[in-house]
């Protein structure tokens, strides 16, 4: 699909609001410049429910399903940049792998799954999007069928507006956290933190409390006062040039992983380990690394500085290195076919 004819009138240009939010001038953060074709009705946003594709203003799933009853799922989300799917790859081995964890089969392979969500994007006509696969065990043909063994699992794909877990401005200058003190990341015996899920009672209710303080979010300990992860991120420290990032109680994140081999690259030490909250506190740098926002500097921690108060060193260099591999021809992107 080419969007170049700009005189007709099925043709809207993205402007801030439902499509974009304002970026810093000048900063390595800037949306695409393209228009939509509103004479398609998926234009904007394109979902795959129940083995069709459909407006993502249209798209509902069943309340009998045992994702939404009972959080009976896995998911991921992935991105596109620039007309680029991001790791998408990495993100459907996560995915698939912790549906075999789950017992669940989505019925569809790597390959179909991977189709279906560029087709989605495709559809869109979004160069930004946020990406969302779900993978629920489903529904019986009987409402509420309680037996596991005569439920229909289920895929769920959309590909909606890029969303930002932390706005382009706070990536760029800093945002701030709390670590909660009444609520602690459930313990590994509970909940695999290994598997994508929904069961977000604890990270809710440390985002209340981080607003209820007045800072933007939260980072979570676990039961042995070791850092575990905030509400959609995974956190990184910075102390005397190295990185470390907590190895328990926290999502294998495929943008930590793109943080970790990116400081490989600049020569930077990297570990994945326990980080106590003494370390947290004493860190140098601390950033937020999550599909749904990139790499954002933590400027603020509890209502004090980290470091000096003002993005790192180490942590600018990586934020911008990410965003430029969204436009750099490698592996890690795919170009979707509009």
């Amino acid at each position: 699909m080419t969007l170049t004819d700009t005189g007709a009138s099925n043709l809207v240009a993205v402007e801030p609001g439902a499509i974009r939010e304002d970026t810093p001038p000048g900063s390595v953060i800037q949306y695409s410049d393209y228009e939509l074709d509103t004479s398609s009705p998926f234009a904007g946003g394109a979902a795959w429910i129940e083995g069709e594709y459909v407006p993502a203003s249209e798209a509902r799933i069943s309340i009998f399903d045992t994702g939404f009853g009972h959080s009976d799922l896995t998911y991921t989300v992935a991105h596109v940049w620039h007309g680029n799917i991001f790791r998408l790859g990495d993100h459907l081995d996560r995915l698939l792998d912790g549906a075999r964890k789950l017992r669940l089969d989505p019925g569809y392979t790597k390959a179909e799954l991977a189709d279906i969500t560029k087709r989605c994007v495709s559809m869109s006509q979004l160069r930004e999007s946020y990406v969302n696969l779900t993978i629920t065990r489903g529904y019986g043909k009987r409402k509420g069928e309680k037996d596991l063994t005569k439920l229909t699992h289920q895929v769920y794909i959309y590909a909606i507006p890029y969303l930002w877990a932390f706005p382009p401005d706070e990536q760029i200058f800093g945002t701030t956290a709390i670590v909660p003190r009444h609520v602690r990341r459930a313990g590994r015996n509970t909940v695999d933190p290994t598997i994508k899920n929904y069961q977000w009672g604890d990270l809710t209710a440390a985002s209340f409390e981080a607003k209820d303080r007045g800072a933007r979010t939260a980072i979570l300990m676990d039961a042995d006062n070791c850092v575990a992860e905030g509400p959609g991120f995974n956190v990184v420290v910075v102390k005397d040039g190295k990185l470390a990032s907590p190895s328990r109680n926290a999502l294998p994140g495929i943008t930590r992983k793109t943080v970790f081999e990116i400081a490989d690259d600049m020569g930077i030490e990297a570990t994945l380990r326990d980080v106590t909250s003494r370390e947290l506190y004493d860190a140098d740098e601390v950033m937020a690394v999550t599909t749904a926002g990139g790499v954002t500097p933590i400027v603020s921690l509890d209502g004090e500085p980290v470091g000096d108060g003002t993005p790192g060193r180490v942590t600018t260099a990586i934020r911008d290195r990410f965003w430029t591999l969204m436009d750099e021809p490698s592996p890690l992107i795919e170009q979707i076919e509009y």
